[in-house]
């Protein structure tokens, strides 16, 4: 057995740089609790010291019970001409309480003199000096060699002179950063061989991808000798990105044999994947690698005769590894086996026909513009109605949403809805914040009546996605909402032309599964 790789998940700070990308603190947190289930070692968090949000993260994850991940914190080196201890920056990465901390440096000496503008030797300074800072303070410093590759090729004694420094200032791990995405596989081969001559504790890859071989050039890191790596769940990142963290974790543990993951934590790798793109609200790749929804299609004809006979015919893994599956898109038995896998999860016996049935409505509801990934709890639901006996919490009879003036420069939204609850006929109104809020309210004053457990189950997260921009205000808008009581969370996921409908489906199965699970 190979030594075990460490997955330095960088998707929270480098993934937020995306253009298109902005994680709310209640975002974070969830990509985190699901990075800890995964097995992830390392979790970037931010930079204490760039905005309040990550402050107040670094306050919030704390109090997370973390099984797997440890939290990292992210700063960059103590500015020229003063101390760490002088430093704010510094000073607020030590009041994040963080016990790991990642300091990110020059390697260029390029970079030192025309971006720092300072001399390489004060840059020198300022590495040992902050890396020292923290660690004498009990605090794991990693160091990030920012450019480092680029560093090396132009001056290579002074960019090993950088890591000398931030080894003498007590760092445990050294990162070595292609920063611009520009070495190819070959270099970072010859580098990593030089540094390990004379670095002799681990060493961590960061590479971003805008040559495209951000992937490539992290898996070639590892076979010679890197013990961790960064990257980010789906690339995301800055410019073109950076390594694919779902395409280098099944490289290098199946392809490669280096552990990464336990195999049954492996095997949801397709579930983040598409988790983490709905958080962040972006249209999942489905052509990415591993774990996107074409990566094991076989749409008929030589390919999907042959993959009928011999899965492995047009397969380089078997996908169910990954949590993927293979599809004929012919063949109407594909994707039972995960249709059972789930309704296992939730505890549901299906039938053959039941699970018939639902692969049905999934497929025809995706068409519709549904997204099940990351709305679980509807995906659950459709399970339970379609069982024999299965009666709805509620029934919706009618509801409008009246929308107009109130008066100079202000609307007023009010909804009326109809509902049957326990035989009983149930009309209420309320006004809101806009309709869709408007709507929340009446549907949960009619509830609260005979539920009023539902008091405490609140909306914690709305999103809504334009599937079709060419289409104007016609287009398919998805609408996922986000759930909570004290102790549980849960997701829902709506999709019409019409916004309102759209968020009263989600609204609506938010409302049941609550009532089915969390109130007696």
């Amino acid at each position: 057995m190979k030594k075990r790789v460490e997955i330095y998940d960088t998707t929270l700070r480098d993934g937020a740089q995306m253009k298109g990308i902005s994680f709310s603190l209640a975002d974070k947190l969830k990509i985190v609790r699901r990075l800890d289930e995964l097995g992830i070692d390392y979790i970037e968090g931010g930079w204490p010291g760039s905005n309040p949000k990550d402050r107040e993260f670094f306050r919030s994850v704390l109090t997370l019970d973390l099984r797997n991940a440890k939290i990292a914190a992210f700063s960059m080196t103590c500015r020229k001409g003063i101390t760490p201890k002088e430093d704010s920056n510094m000073q607020e990465l030590l009041r994040a309480g963080i016990k790991i901390v990642t300091l990110v440096g020059k390697s260029w000496k390029s970079q030192v003199e025309k971006v720092l503008h300072t001399s390489l030797e004060e840059n020198l300074r300022l590495i040992e000096e902050s890396c020292g800072f923290f660690s004498s303070q009990g605090h794991q410093v990693f160091y990030d060699a920012e450019h480092f590759f680029d560093g090396f090729k132009d001056d290579s004694d002074y960019a090993l002179s950088t890591l000398q420094s931030a080894l003498l200032g007590g760092a445990v791990r050294i990162i070595l950063c292609d920063t611009n995405g520009g070495a190819l596989p070959w270099e970072i081969n010859e580098i990593v061989a030089k540094v390990k001559e004379s670095i002799d504790i681990p060493l961590g890859i960061h590479v971003h991808n805008d040559e495209g071989l951000a992937v490539a050039n992290t898996v070639t890191a590892v076979k010679h000798g890197i013990l961790q790596v960064q990257g980010t769940i789906n690339g995301y990142g800055e410019r073109c990105g950076n390594a694919d963290l779902c395409s280098v974790i099944p490289i290098l543990q199946l392809k490669m044999g280096f552990p990464c993951l336990p195999s049954e934590q492996l095997a949801r790798l397709v579930e983040l994947s598409h988790y983490v793109s709905e958080i962040a609200n972006l249209r999942h790749n489905p052509s990415q690698p591993f774990v996107g929804e074409n990566a094991f299609i076989h749409k008929g004809g030589m390919h999907g005769d042959a993959v009928s006979k011999w899965e492995m015919s047009y397969q380089h893994i078997d996908p169910t590894l990954v949590g993927n599956y293979p599809e004929i898109v012919i063949s109407e038995l594909s994707g039972k086996a995960n249709i059972l896998a789930k309704a296992r999860d939730f505890g549901i016996e299906l039938s053959p026909s039941e699970v018939s049935a639902v692969l049905t409505q999934i497929k025809n509801l995706e068409n519709q513009g549904f997204q099940f990934e990351g709305a679980e709890a509807s995906v659950e639901l459709l399970m339970r109605r379609i069982q024999p006996g299965y009666r709805s919490p509620f029934e919706v009879l009618d509801f409008t949403v009246l929308e107009g003036p109130e008066k100079e420069e202000s609307f007023k939204s009010k909804a009326m809805v109809k509902l049957r609850v326990k035989d009983k006929v149930i009309h209420t109104a309320d006004e809101g914040n806009g309709p869709v809020n408007a709507l929340d309210k009446a549907v949960r004053k009619a509830l609260l009546s005979v539920y009023p457990e539902l008091e405490k189950i609140h909306l914690t997260d709305y999103k809504v996605r334009i599937l079709d921009e060419k289409a104007g205000t016609a287009a398919q808008v998805r609408v996922l909402i986000d759930s909570a009581s004290d102790s549980h969370t849960w997701s829902t996921v709506g999709s019409s032309t019409d916004i309102i409908q759209a968020s009263w489906q989600a609204i609506a199965d938010s409302l049941e599964y609550a009532l089915l699970k969390y109130v007696s």
